[in-house]
């Protein structure tokens, strides 16, 4: 609604015989934002009543697991790497599916609704754009991988600052008897660092994706809004079919943004995933 009334606005609301008809276009913009705004607030509660749900369930299951297991395994598994499974895990479980499923559901359905509404608009540009979506999905499905990779190992090294901690705390008399506490701060030291230092690598490939992507995409809309341009100075487009196509393309390429970058939460949680069902296997 808001492309095509911007699309009414540039063709008839200049001429001082449509000026009566500038005020329907004003009205329905404010209706589609309000509609928007309680779908968006709704939508928001509902997904994030899921992923609150889902924490609780995975976390009460993976405690009752827990208490199941035989006397050896707590003799090979430090407590702070299950602690480390039954908080920091699962809270990215609730990242994935609670705000970013959230995030990427309304960016998914607004990428979605622009390109079949470029479609209606101008089946030619559109045919242009769609020629770039390979060059788009790959970069995602490639540094998807490699970013579910590094985010298993971040979580691995978070995990070994909670074991180390854990086990420095449980046993802090004899820590503090034996005057040990400068070793276990410097052990503790690094192990934060090597966890700074995994958080980072798994940042870094997660930016160079979004980068990536976010450029492919503007780059082939730039590209189709050129021979667009020409099409308006040949006559066979409107200014305001172009102005309207420039809108849905600006939407399909923010919102194929926003999934690339949920994207790598989900790649993230994947990893959090595999660690607990490691745990399991080896248990």
């Amino acid at each position: 609604m808001v492309p095509a009334a911007v699309r009414g606005v540039i063709d008839h609301g200049f001429s001082a015989d449509d000026v009566a008809n500038i005020g329907r276009y004003f009205f329905a913009l404010i209706a589609v934002v309000a509609i928007m705004g309680i779908a968006s607030a709704t939508r928001f509660y509902l997904v994030s009543w899921i992923g609150e749900r889902i924490t609780a369930d995975v976390r009460s299951r993976v405690f009752s697991h827990v208490l199941s297991l035989s006397p050896s395994f707590f003799e090979k598994t430090r407590t702070g790497e299950v602690l480390s499974r039954l908080t920091a895990d699962t809270t990215l479980v609730q990242t994935a599916v609670g705000s970013s499923a959230s995030f990427a559901l309304r960016n998914l359905v607004m990428a979605v609704g622009s390109l079949i509404m470029m479609v209606v608009t101008s089946p030619k540009l559109t045919g242009l754009c769609l020629i770039g979506v390979p060059l788009v999905v790959a970069p995602i499905i490639i540094f998807g991988r490699q970013v579910r990779h590094l985010s298993r190992d971040s979580q691995d090294r978070i995990a070994d600052t909670s074991a180390y901690a854990g086990e420095a705390l449980n046993a802090i008399q004899t820590v503090q008897a034996f005057t040990h506490e400068e070793a276990d701060r410097t052990g503790f030291q690094r192990a934060v660092e090597d966890a700074f230092v995994s958080a980072i690598r798994r940042t870094r490939m997660r930016a160079v994706m979004t980068a990536l992507v976010i450029f492919l995409v503007g780059a082939a809309i730039v590209s189709v809004l050129w021979i667009g341009a020409s099409d308006v100075l040949a006559h066979r487009m409107t200014a305001g079919e172009l102005s309207q196509f420039i809108f849905y393309a600006v939407f399909l390429a923010t919102g194929m943004g926003a999934v690339s970058e949920t994207w790598g939460d989900v790649q993230r949680a994947a990893g959090a995933t595999e660690r607990e069902l490691k745990g399991h296997r080896r248990a």
